[in-house]
């Protein structure tokens, strides 16, 4: 009896990355979710002005090259932490001032499904450990009420 091994699909995971622990575990994760599969990490790095902050023109001005070299210093990272392990990734800035991180790795997670029909997508973060994010909830929990793919929280 000749039985046809069911073929697996390309893994795209979506990784919201700031290079916090959490984002560090999100992103080892990823690594180790993809290994032995076809596919790849999309690294998505998300600039984040408090709304208040985005009152005042000079802030604004002063944030954007702020927010260039962290997007500098965060590639360089994230190549650092997947050298040897994982070679299948791509860093991304989201343009502008961006207040709401879990819109962007939505979209994100959005354009590679759109890109790769039939396919595994899924978005991959860590979890906050700030004791605000308990009253106000975080971007994972944001996520897991909003996200069109699955989701995977790492602690």
């Amino acid at each position: 009896m000749n039985t046809v091994m069911p073929t697996t699909r390309d893994l795209y995971l979506v990784v919201g990355y700031d290079g916090s622990v959490a984002a560090v575990r999100a992103l080892d994760a990823a690594a180790a979710l993809l290994y032995g599969r076809t596919g790849s990490i999309d690294v998505v790095y998300v600039p984040h002005m408090p709304s208040v902050d985005m009152l005042s023109p000079e802030a604004v001005a002063g944030m954007t090259t702020t927010f260039d070299e962290i997007a500098r210093d965060l590639h360089k990272q994230v190549g650092e932490q997947l050298r040897g392990r994982e070679e299948r990734w791509r860093f991304e800035r989201a343009q502008g001032t961006i207040s709401d991180i879990t819109d962007v790795l939505i979209g994100a997670a959005e354009r590679i499904r759109n890109a790769h029909p039939g396919d595994n997508v899924a978005i991959v973060v860590g979890s906050s450990s700030q004791a605000r994010h308990r009253v106000v909830g975080s971007v994972a929990v944001s996520l897991a009420r909003h996200a069109p793919v699955p989701l995977v929280i790492v602690p």
